[in-house]
């Protein structure tokens, strides 16, 4: 197999048809326009970070209020909880839009890694300018999207500062097992909300003069992606998040691919494969055109080493920058997008092709990592089907009784992810299920 690369394409029309949502995506402080009404409306809620000119970040208390807040002076906005950490914090789903089935979904996942809260103000800022803005073209875009947003997926490693949750758990590997309270809650809103874009925002720590970007972007490369998701992952990449930064003055390149600072060639790959348990790849098996974001932590200079606040409001307005081409991608490429994921949704019932149990497109997997005639589907035994009934169903997997067990068949909109949960073979598998090849 040819691995695959995504295909560079002329941006074409740089702005966004959501002009003034972008102007705000661009400026969390930027005013919102007045409408026609007797009285002015109240002012917009604010935002720990914004409050201190960017001096600490959000806590908690203050999320919670701004978030009440937002859900309160807004009617297209509504904030429920999806789950609760094991040291009892609320998950959160912030939904924007109509509230009405509309063709079209975003998802934002702000934060997994709890010591990376750049992300997490942007996602902020852009819920409640979302909710706020009142021009005609906003309106237009949020009355045929539906924008949701987890704005703190780890509460528990936010608190403390820590990559991982209460137990010491990376999220971001935890996409196929499901152990964790926040994963769980993130698998739950995707099989619910099928979403049509997933873009998961991080940050990273630079290694000049190799790997120290402004902005780094990759997207799934786990070869179980559809072909149209996967290119248009790339489109979004390059097309429009890289040229947004770029634009914006801002370095962007590959998340994981270390480069010659002369020459720019790349050197080596130290992170970004193709493993499904990331959100990144988890994204894409899942039917959703999907990107990850990663803004550099490190102070640029000695001013941001100077004044921390300098380092923390770039390394948001860095995040925001890229919000902005993806808002941008999200309105111009609507047709293209929904029916990428549509049909990708719609292969698993054709259950044709193999399924790949490892390498990326960059990385031609080995012959024992491709199942060129996968199986009909798996057979549980009891005591293996309740072990693994409820990541079964958060994963959106159907199953059916076998005798005593149960009877997991390809045919379904999972198929490319079930032989990832069930097969033996498979390097994170849930649980060892018996192949059907009797079919």
């Amino acid at each position: 197999m040819t691995p695959r690369t995504p295909t560079a394409r002329r941006l074409g029309r740089r702005h966004l048809a959501l002009a003034a949502a972008a102007a705000l995506l661009a400026s969390p402080l930027a005013a919102v326009p007045a409408a026609a009404a007797p009285s002015a409306p109240a002012a917009p809620p604010r935002t720990g970070f914004e409050t201190s000119g960017g001096a600490r970040w959000t806590s908690q208390a203050e999320e919670q209020s701004f978030l009440a807040a937002v859900d309160r002076d807004s009617d297209r906005v509504s904030v429920e909880r999806i789950g609760t950490t094991r040291q009892g914090r609320p998950l959160q789903l912030v939904r924007i839009g109509n509230h009405r089935p509309t063709a079209h979904t975003m998802l934002l996942i702000c934060s997994q890694h709890g010591n990376e809260p750049s992300g997490r103000e942007a996602c902020l800022t852009t819920a409640r300018d979302l909710a706020h803005a009142r021009d005609r073209r906003t309106r237009a875009f949020l009355s045929r999207t539906t924008v949701l947003v987890v704005p703190t997926a780890n509460p528990d490693g936010r608190a403390v500062d820590t990559r991982g949750n209460s137990d010491g758990v990376d999220i971001n590997r935890d996409h196929i097992a499901l152990r964790t309270a926040e994963a769980r809650a993130m698998a739950a809103v995707i099989r619910d909300h099928e979403p049509d874009v997933i873009y998961d925002l991080h940050e990273y720590g630079a290694t000049p003069p190799y790997y120290d970007k402004d902005l780094f972007v990759l997207w799934p490369r786990n070869l179980n992606t559809s072909d149209r998701i996967h290119g248009e992952s790339g489109i979004l990449a390059e097309d429009y998040v890289r040229p947004a930064a770029l634009k914006d003055g801002y370095s962007s390149g590959l998340y994981g691919i270390w480069t010659d600072p002369v020459t720019g060639d790349p050197i080596k790959q130290t992170a970004g494969d193709g493993q499904e348990r990331i959100l990144r790849n988890t994204s894409g098996i899942k039917h959703a055109v999907g990107l990850l974001i990663e803004s550099r932590v490190d102070a640029l200079d000695d001013a941001e080493k100077a004044a921390p606040a300098l380092n923390k409001r770039r390394r948001v307005d860095s995040q925001l920058t890229a919000l902005g081409g993806l808002f941008a991608f999200a309105d111009e490429r609507r047709g293209r997008i929904v029916a990428a994921t549509a049909a990708s949704r719609a292969a698993g019932f054709e259950d044709r092709g193999p399924v790949f149990l490892g390498g990326a497109d960059n990385e031609t997997p080995d012959a024992g990592q491709v199942l060129q005639d996968p199986p009909c589907g798996y057979r549980l035994t009891k005591d293996r089907f309740d072990e693994v009934e409820d990541e079964l169903v958060l994963h959106g997997v159907a199953a059916g009784p076998d005798g005593d067990g149960a009877y997991v068949p390809l045919r379904q909109s999972a198929r490319n992810l079930i032989p990832l949960l069930l097969d033996e073979r498979a390097a994170h598998h849930l649980t060892d299920g018996r192949p059907d090849t009797s079919c």
